[in-house]
């Protein structure tokens, strides 16, 4: 009798935990995925981020408004004497400029520990300034390689390069840029937590229909084609330089061909660093999720690597002025007489207080020898 009971027992047992086993087994992975994600915390890493994210964009904002309006400065000097090149690379600083209005905001945002108290307007304008300043820096930088392109492959095949034509591409970017960010005004940009408002973040766009074929859509419009433009030129370039220098070697001290190659590979450098590491997280993570729903761990890490590889992304508005340094003539020229002139200044500042000092130093003497003289204090000769 008590080992039927003890067997009545455990088919108790087992018929009461089968059903749950099953329906564990047997939940679709969506849900559970789902479940898992909506406790997800993404924002963990807030207390790392407050620091590191706010010194990283202060960085940025001292180092893109001085740059950019250095280069501003030098492209008003010489405003006469605007080029193609000159153009495009003016149309960079008004992009980065721009981009430097919206960060003392971001910086707020990031130093509370991710909350916007600023409101959904300011919200979608600053999102709306953060776009305009990626596309239009891919978009210009991609011109500008291809004015390079231009100027040492076909120099005198095409009328591209004249300024009324320049002017036209420009305005065309330009449309193409408000065409790709303009629907962020109507997009709603912020999200109510529990504890905190967030602003241009990731998971506030997770509501939009078909959202990983938009954003691999416009990895492939901002970022992969515009990167296999400036390639294609750079390997034409490359080619062309090396074919005239096997020709005639004097050619390869010229001027122009020196200048298009160190701009165009400034350009492939600035790309890489600042543009390929966010759109690489992009891509992956938007096919996966065409896959599969991607676990609590997984969106966690999305999350945090969208953080530092836009920083990334944004740091181009420092590198920029360094395009202006290789692309533009006058634009070393005063930078270094700047430096010069800085430099100058600090030297005879510092003789100037050092003659001072000593003239003071001497002064202070006498009084004092004076006023012991008076005193009779001094040894009689």
């Amino acid at each position: 009798m008590p080992l039927t009971a003890q067997r009545i027992q455990e088919a108790t047992e087992m018929s009461t935990e089968l059903p749950a086993t099953t329906v564990v087994a047997e939940m679709d992975p969506f849900t559970a995925s789902e479940n898992n994600i909506s406790t997800c915390d993404l924002y963990e890493h807030k207390d790392t981020a407050r620091i590191l994210l706010s010194v990283f964009y202060g960085s940025i904002l001292i180092l893109g408004v001085l740059g950019n309006t250095i280069a501003l400065t030098v492209i008003f000097k010489n405003r006469k004497k605007i080029n193609s090149t000159t153009l495009y690379s003016t149309n960079l600083v008004f992009s980065d400029l721009l981009f430097c209005i919206a960060l003392p905001t971001r910086i707020a945002y990031y130093s509370l520990g991710f909350h916007w108290p600023f409101g959904e307007a300011l919200c979608r304008i600053t999102a709306l300034l953060f776009y305009i300043n990626t596309y239009a820096g891919v978009n210009f930088m991609t011109c500008l390689s291809i004015d390079r392109f231009f100027a040492v492959v076909h120099p005198f095949r095409y009328k591209i390069r004249r300024i009324k034509y320049a002017k036209g591409i420009c305005v065309f970017v330009w449309f193409l840029v408000f065409s790709q960010t303009f629907p962020l005004l109507i997009q709603s940009m912020s999200h109510e937590e529990n504890e905190r408002t967030t602003c241009m973040e990731y998971p506030n766009f997770e509501k939009i229909e078909h959202l990983p074929f938009i954003l691999l859509a416009a990895c492939l419009i901002g970022y992969l084609i515009p990167l296999g433009i400036i390639l294609f030129c750079y390997s034409q370039i490359s080619c062309k330089l090396f074919q005239t220098a096997k020709e005639n070697p004097l050619t390869e001290k010229s001027g122009i061909n020196k200048k298009a190659i160190n701009t165009i590979i400034f350009v492939i450098i600035v790309f890489i660093i600042c543009f390929t590491p966010y759109h690489v997280a992009i891509i992956q993570h938007m096919i996966k999720k065409l896959q599969r729903e991607p676990l609590c761990t997984e969106t966690k890490i999305f999350q945090k690597s969208l953080h530092y590889t836009v920083f990334l992304m944004n740091f181009n508005c420092c590198l920029d002025p360094f395009i202006y340094f290789f692309a533009c003539k006058g634009y070393k020229r005063t930078v270094l007489k700047i430096l010069r002139r800085q430099v100058s200044v600090s030297i005879s500042s510092a003789a100037r207080s050092h003659h001072e000092e000593s003239s003071r130093d001497a002064g202070e003497t006498q009084m004092t020898v004076l006023a012991k003289s008076s005193n009779g204090k001094l040894p009689e000769k």
